[in-house]
């Protein structure tokens, strides 16, 4: 991997603070940038951009290269005249965690309302919408907004994206695709203006792009050929993983699996133009369940549980060619001998959970002194445990085990850092032990920055509800920072 050494944070956009309900690529997301640089993180590490889907999941989407529009900054929309005042003061909501119901009712009315003032004769407004980047979004939403359901349930001909039935739905229905295409306009000017603000500060955005995608998505309803449905456009196999340390039962995702023989047919264009499209947007692309691409687990379609799926070959790096760097996998889960050597070929560097680690193992691959260079190292992520949650769900007897083990782990890798008693003191424990290791880069989520516990949890795999939801309440103090800032230094990244 050809990245520079160095630490970085995860934090989703939708979890910085701010007054209007979720965070933002407002001034919220410059300050928390600003605040990054200070404290020398050299990368800031968030999960997918898209348009949410079922359940509120950045997994979930309705278009794999949309952009969410809740992201939008009504600020700017204000500045512009675009909102005035009073619209502005009415999208204001108490700070807490994210509530997607009254988003939903509200924000899109507000953008609505943003629109209606907004000129789309502008020449490069009319570029963008001719450029085609957010096309098959716009239509997408356009035909959910007039038909609603899922777009198995269309008429036939729009079910099927024929010429005629699209450009009908375009001509007849002409001004809500073009708010959709104002959202995704103004989504990526005001994303490339922070992302350059990050890279003009010396940190890189490590962006995030599922393996698959939702089946009710723009995605699946222009490329149905690519995917294994049947006659009526609905999976006959779903994806999932079988049971592992993230659920007893396995998870079953419902995502239509990908046809590849198919794919392989055209030379895996569409799959190789979402991959330049992310990296077109991000610095570095997390390819989440990257073990799917070597080989996939595949459950029948309506099954109750992941337990009796199958794997299937995936395209293994024969999807990869002409993609030599930017690129990390997530290869956690499940693994055999044919995702390494999947990594071995295309040198992307894996990914280390220290939070897997203290198994009592002494061979386990999650501890922090074997690991590699070319890695990426991680406290948790958005699907574990916070470092405190995870402490405070141990019995008094558990801990004292669990703390021990993370003892004898600083003594072997020379980290004289004394360890307190409390459950915040194992996640600065957990800080030192990850960015002391070898790995090129050490991401820290904010979580375990600030020492929270489960109720700032951003996602339990395998639930419905309750997830995606977390925010700060403020932008984190200078005392927090300082912290990372000295275990930078100490640790030169």
């Amino acid at each position: 991997m050809k990245q520079q050494r160095g630490a970085g944070v995860l934090l989703h956009i939708s979890s910085l603070p701010g007054k209007y309900g979720i965070g933002s690529l407002g001034k919220e997301a410059f300050a928390f940038a600003k605040k990054l640089a200070k404290c020398g993180v050299k990368y800031w590490q968030i999960l997918p951009l898209v348009q949410t889907g079922y359940g509120n999941s950045p997994y979930q989407t309705a278009a794999c290269n949309s952009l969410n529009p809740y992201f939008i900054d009504l600020e700017a929309l204000y500045r512009r005249k675009l909102l005035t005042k009073q619209e502005l003061k009415a999208a204001e909501h108490p700070v807490g965690a994210v509530d997607y119901g009254a988003l939903y009712e509200e924000r899109l009315a507000t953008l609505r309302k943003a629109f209606s003032r907004f000129f789309f004769d502008d020449p490069e407004f009319r570029a963008f919408v001719k450029g085609g980047s957010a096309e098959d979004f716009a239509l997408f939403m356009t035909a959910k907004e007039t038909y609603g359901g899922s777009f198995p349930d269309w008429e036939e001909a729009l079910k099927n994206h024929t010429e005629e039935a699209v450009e009908k739905l375009r001509t007849e229905r002409h001004e809500e695709y073009l708010f959709w295409q104002f959202t995704q306009y103004e989504l990526i000017e005001e994303w490339l203006a922070l992302k350059d603000y990050c890279n003009s500060l010396g940190i890189k955005i490590i962006g995030d792009i599922p393996l698959y995608v939702a089946i009710d998505s723009a995605d699946v309803w222009v490329h149905a050929e690519l995917f294994k449905l049947d006659d009526g456009k609905r999976p006959k196999k779903v994806a999932g993983v079988p049971p592992d340390y993230f659920s007893e039962t396995g998870q079953l995702w419902g995502n239509p699996v990908y046809d590849w023989d198919e794919h392989k047919k055209e030379d895996y264009r569409w799959w190789r133009a979402r991959l330049k499209y992310a990296l077109g947007i991000y610095d570095i692309v997390r390819i989440d369940h990257f073990r799917g691409i070597d080989r996939y687990y595949e459950i029948e379609a309506g099954a109750e549980t992941a337990k009796d799926g199958e794997w299937v070959d995936g395209p293994k790096e024969a999807l990869f060619e002409g993609f030599k760097d930017g690129i990390i996998a997530e290869d956690l889960g499940t693994l055999d001998d044919g995702v390494y050597a999947l990594l071995d070929k295309t040198g992307f560097p894996g990914m280390k959970v220290l939070l897997f680690a203290f198994d009592g193992n002494p061979s386990n691959p999650f501890l922090p002194h074997g690991y590699p260079e070319n890695c990426v190292a991680y406290t948790g992520t958005h699907d574990n445990d916070t470092v405190v949650g995870y402490c405070r769900s141990l019995s008094p007897e558990d801990f004292i085990l669990f703390k021990s083990r993370v003892a004898a782990e600083m003594q072997e890798m020379g980290l004289s850092v004394p360890l307190g008693e409390h459950s915040a003191d194992i996640a600065d424990a957990f800080l030192h032990l990850c960015l002391g290791s070898k790995a090129k880069i050490a991401i820290v989520p904010i979580q375990d920055i600030l020492g929270l516990d489960n109720d700032a949890r951003m996602n339990f795999p395998g639930t419905e509800e309750g997830n995606w939801q977390f925010r700060l309440s403020r932008l984190p103090r200078g005392k927090d920072m300082n912290k990372l800032k000295k275990m930078i230094l100490k640790y030169r990244r």
